[in-house]
């Protein structure tokens, strides 16, 4: 697919998705939509591609939907089928088998903190600004943000960002634990990509399986979870990674991993 709204850039290892439409403050809009479905399918099916780095260009990681889109006639209908369908992106890309990085580099506001909260870290940059502000306009999240923000930061935070439609910087992100780590602004792609090259040196078959243990396990018991845990360990036994990761460690050298 031919890029109009995003860029794609193929390191070794791994790659890095920018929004880049700065004019708009990389709001999110249809076609970015169906770009970055692409781009998961990319993901998806290459397996030299063992991590993601999501980020935006000028002054915003992705401020929202893009409102020019709506109108003040849409249905409740049609605003359901909208939010069934950003959800559905919004899992896609929390589903990928592989590490998804946030570098926030700016504003992630609506469906911009939405989309950093589908991935697995939140890196934020000194300038972030994250927020859910769609009760102002009368309306709540509606890509998942309601779900994740409260599992990940417990209800009395999410009510209140989600009450009170406030924004909050990186520092103000990272104590309430919506930013995993908070860099300076200057370093912040050097620090998500040492970040990402140190997660995929490792076997990419057990780091999808942690990712499973924790995603799934979220949603399990404890007991099904530990019984999960046991299954996935058992599988992880028989993989050539295991075998190789336990050679690599009795000849002292670094492991080779295959993903097999």
């Amino acid at each position: 697919m031919e890029y109009q709204d995003i860029i794609l850039e193929v390191k070794e290892g791994y790659a890095i998705l920018t929004f880049n439409k700065p004019e708009k403050l990389n709001a999110l809009s249809s076609r970015m939509k169906e770009e970055l479905e692409d781009v998961i399918h990319v993901m998806e099916t290459d397996s030299s591609l063992r991590g993601l780095i999501v980020t935006g260009s000028g002054r915003a990681f992705m401020a929202g939907t893009d409102l020019s889109e709506l109108t003040t006639d849409r249905t409740g209908a049609e605003t359901k089928q909208m939010s069934l369908h950003g959800q559905e992106l919004m899992n896609k890309l929390e589903a990928l088998p592989k590490p998804v990085i946030a570098a926030v580099n700016g504003y992630a506001l609506g469906g911009g903190t939405e989309l950093a909260l589908a991935c697995d870290l939140r890196v934020a940059g000194e300038k972030a600004v994250f927020g859910v502000p769609e009760s102002d306009l009368g309306v709540a999240p509606c890509y998942g943000g309601t779900q994740r923000l409260a599992r990940l930061c417990g209800p009395s935070v999410a009510k209140d960002l989600l009450f009170t439609a406030r924004k909050v910087r990186a520092d103000e992100a990272y104590r309430i634990g919506l930013a995993d780590r908070l860099v300076p602004q200057e370093s912040l792609m050097e620090e998500n990509e040492n970040l990402m090259k140190s997660i995929i040196k490792n076997g990419p078959v057990a780091i999808a399986a942690c990712k499973s243990l924790v995603d799934q396990g979220l949603d399990m018991s404890f007991a099904a979870g530990l019984r999960y845990e046991a299954e996935l360990n058992g599988m992880l036994a028989d993989t050539e990674d295991a075998k190789e990761g336990l050679k690599s460690f009795f000849e002292k050298r670094p492991p080779v991993f295959q993903g097999k």
